[in-house]
């Protein structure tokens, strides 16, 4: 490859010095088509520089990235991402590349670790206002009209409303309305603030409060058990669409797969409000990743609806999370929806406005090395290096050091199209508190039809950027059967990698259609239903969806190579349906017919 690029930069300087400027950039383009190519689609947990905990009791048990609570709105044609404890925001032209803007939003002397906690930003004409969480009523509200830079000043140094987790809502009879609260004790609240003034109106109103009784994805715990801790609710984020106002929440708790967002509505911004018939309406319980609550629902700039929301690792801490991006959206009779489904696959970006967006965009690029054979340069401890393939970002795989060479080689099994590629490190004995802006990582990624011979995919060696879940997506698909991933250099502690995670299509028959379907409903416990199903030879994973009308199966639960599933997330008054598809590398089976559980 370095030889093919010597005898390009040679043509290129023959061209330039006949002064053909015309035939330089047509070559420019044909030589290096890459530096180019525009990448279509993005995969979840997105890849930007998280930051490290800056609480150093949250990062006893070793330090790790964290952040969580995301916020995207546009401004400008321009998407702005804020996340807790960053000490700075993103901004993006389309989704995919994300600018870091460092900046600190607490009064100096402020003697917490808490920097801009569950933000709330909301866009008033051409500004833009910014807050953390707080319970005191010193903490200011910001203001900018050039957030592509550090470019800030107070709207407000105190507001009085001293909201944690708040969200807003800027209304377009001009109204400004603020809704907030995190506790497994009090409701979400909600009051209106003077557009002017930025102070609060009247008194706050009681909203929402749990039901766990009866909705099953309420109670707390891995399991919906509630066997320890009463659920919480937090959260909070306010859309309108069609006139009706839809007042988001998270529950029941950030540290379990079962984390999502429900919502209720009502004509009025201060309610009363009703619970959505469909709930939770973002919810990821099975993957790679799993979690999809405290988030927020958004346009893209061609008008598609979009849902941020928090990612679950809860490993080192409880609070151990990342933030993934889901097609969302309304459907014919005004319900809110989030697809889930394959949320942790490559996804198309946002290019048009889609009139079908209530399907997603998945790419139908399969996970081609689930549980394949795994070579490493050495092994770590007990981070054994088929933690890299088992579809779990909570286990990795960790080599004995950081140096130039550690590697790490994925068998596909067979020769198949390769069609993009997940690179997601670990922190294993990463020592930073806080954010860094100077770290990064560099690698090479290498693809071999037969495990001798080598071609470079991807060379990283010179990148200067923090890619801990670094996508790669290539302008031409490649075959292949080995994988091997080359570390140069890791932004911090020991090369690990949680998964190495191969995209594409192999060349063979889908699954048959699942058989033996069946959907066994408590009689005593309402809330709760068993799922189970005859074992595909031909399946590494099923897709089971479910939801309140055969049309509307909005809810979707990935689960590999299994097959049952303890689903209890249902709410215990009312029927729901269920239907099931196998999963290869090769694509999806013909799903089920529905199969309804009164």
């Amino acid at each position: 490859m370095y030889h093919d690029y010597v005898s390009k930069f040679k043509l290129i300087v023959m061209l330039i010095r006949k002064q053909t400027i015309a035939f330089f950039i047509v070559m420019i383009f044909f030589c290096f088509p890459q530096l180019y190519a525009q990448q279509k689609t993005y995969c979840n947990p997105i890849n930007i520089d998280y930051g490290f905990t800056p609480i150093p009791n949250f990062s006893e048990q070793g330090r790790h990235r964290a952040t969580a609570d995301p916020v995207i709105v546009l401004y400008k044609d321009k998407y702005f991402l804020f996340s807790t404890n960053q000490w700075g925001y993103w901004w993006s032209d389309d989704m995919l590349r994300w600018k870091f803007i460092p900046r600190k939003f607490l009064k100096p002397g402020a003697n917490v670790y808490d920097e801009l906690c569950a933000p709330a930003v909301a866009v008033l004409h051409d500004t833009m206002i910014v807050i953390g969480s707080t319970y005191t009523q010193a903490f200011p509200l910001w203001m900018s009209t050039n957030p592509t830079v550090d470019d800030w000043k107070y709207a407000t140094d105190s507001f009085k409303v001293g909201a944690w987790d708040p969200g807003f809502l800027a209304d377009d009879d001009g109204k400004l309305y603020i809704y907030f609260g995190s506790s497994n004790t009090y409701p979400t609240m909600g009051q209106e603030i003077d557009r002017k003034t930025f102070q609060p109106i009247g008194v706050r109103d009681s909203l929402l409060h749990l039901n766990d009784t009866i909705h099953g994805w309420e109670r707390f715990g891995e399991y919906h058990d509630n066997t320890f801790l009463k659920p919480f609710i937090e959260g909070s984020w306010m859309t309108k669409y069609h006139n009706k106002y839809y007042l988001q929440y998270g529950a029941p708790g950030t540290e379990f797969s079962g984390y999502g967002d429900g919502v209720y509505t009502s004509d009025n911004p201060l309610g009363p409000f009703t619970y959505q018939s469909h709930n939770p309406f973002s919810y990821k319980p099975g993957g790679f990743a799993t979690g999809a609550g405290h988030g927020a629902t958004y346009q893209d700039v061609y008008g598609n609806w979009w849902h941020v929301s928090t990612m679950i690792i809860n490993i080192k801490n409880n609070f151990e999370r990342r933030i993934g991006i889901w097609p969302a959206g309304f459907d014919k009779d005004d319900i809110l929806y989030c697809n889930t489904a394959f949320g942790d696959y490559p996804t198309y970006l946002p290019s048009h406005k889609d009139e079908d967006h209530i399907k997603g965009n998945f790419t139908r690029w399969m996970l081609l090395n689930y549980n394949k054979p795994v070579m490493v340069s050495s092994t770590y401890g007990n981070y054994e290096p088929n933690n890299a393939v088992d579809e779990s970002i909570k286990t990795y795989w960790c080599a004995k050091t950081a140096n130039k060479g550690e590697w790490i080689q994925s068998d596909l099994g067979n020769v198949d199209t390769v069609k993009a590629i997940q690179i997601n490190y670990a922190d294993q004995d990463a020592d930073i508190l806080g954010k860094s802006t100077t770290i990064y990582h560099q690698y090479k990624l290498y693809s071999s039809l037969d495990g001798k011979t080598w071609k470079v995919l991807v060379d990283k060696s010179s990148n200067k950027t923090d890619v801990p879940h670094d996508y790669v997506e290539f302008p031409d698909p490649t075959l292949a059967r080995y994988i091997k991933l080359e570390n140069i250099h890791m932004a911090d502690g020991k090369f690990a990698i949680s998964g190495l995670r191969v995209f594409g299509n192999s060349n063979d028959t889908k699954p048959d259609t699942v058989k033996h379907f069946v959907v066994l409903r408590g009689d005593t416990e309402r809330r709760n239903a068993w799922l189970k199903w005859q074992q595909s030879n031909d399946a590494y994973a099923y897709v089971i969806y479910t939801g309140i009308a055969p049309d509307k199966l909005y809810t979707s639960i990935m689960v590999y190579n299994v097959n049952e599933y303890y689903f209890s997330a249902m709410d215990r008054d009312q029927p729901y349906y269920f239907q099931i598809e196998a999963i290869n590398e090769n694509g999806e089976s013909a799903r089920t017919s529905v199969i309804k559980a009164e």
